[in-house]
C-alpha cells in the first residue's frame, strides 16, 4: 500500500521540508508517503477566492490515485487520538487500497473535494498554517504506524 499527501501550496520553508522528509524517511518501510504539491489558485485584489478554491480542487482531484481511499484534512472532520488513528490506519490497510491525504488551500477544500473524500480528519480545533499541517500529519501517520508495529516511539 502506498500513500500520498496531496497539499495545496508550493515551496515549503526549509524547516517544514526537512521535518517532513524525516518522517517520510521513517515511514518508508511501513507506509511509503509521497508528497504531491498542488499549485495554489490565484488570489489577491480583484481575484475570486471561490474560483481559486475550485481551481485547486480540480487539481487535487486530478492528482488522486485511482481507487484510493481519500482522507481530507478538514477542521470539521473527525478527531482521533493517536491510538484511534492507528486503528483507522489498520482498517485502511485492510482495504488493500492506496491512501490519499488531502490538505486544502487558504479557504479550505472545494466542495467537490469534500464530496470525493471517504473520510474527513481534523487535527483539532486550532487553525494551523497549511505548511505545518504537512509536518503534523506526517508525524501522526508515523506515530500510528509505529503503534501498529509495537515500536517504542509512542509513549502515552
Amino acid at each position: 500500500m502506498k500513500s500520498r499527501l496531496i497539499a495545496v501550496g508550493e515551496r515549503a520553508p526549509r524547516w517544514v521540508a526537512e521535518g517532513f522528509g524525516e518522517y517520510q524517511k521513517r515511514l518508508s518501510h511501513w507506509l511509503p508517503l509521497e508528497l504531491v504539491e498542488i499549485e495554489p489558485g490565484l488570489r489577491g485584489k480583484g481575484r475570486d477566492a471561490v474560483r481559486a478554491t475550485q481551481d485547486e480542487g480540480a487539481r487535487v482531484i486530478a492528482a488522486l490515485p485511482k481507487n484510493a481511499c481519500v482522507v481530507a484534512l478538514e477542521g470539521r472532520g473527525r478527531l482521533w487520538t493517536s491510538e484511534q488513528l492507528a486503528q483507522r490506519l489498520e482498517q485502511w490497510r485492510g482495504q488493500g487500497r492506496d491512501l490519499a491525504f488531502l490538505i486544502g488551500g487558504p479557504e479550505g477544500h472545494a466542495p467537490e473535494v469534500l464530496a470525493r473524500a471517504d473520510e474527513q480528519w481534523s487535527l483539532g480545533p486550532l487553525t494551523l498554517p497549511h505548511m505545518l499541517v504537512r509536518l503534523v500529519a506526517a508525524e501522526q501517520l508515523y506515530r500510528a504506524a509505529a503503534l501498529l508495529a509495537n515500536h517504542p516511539y509512542h509513549r502515552a
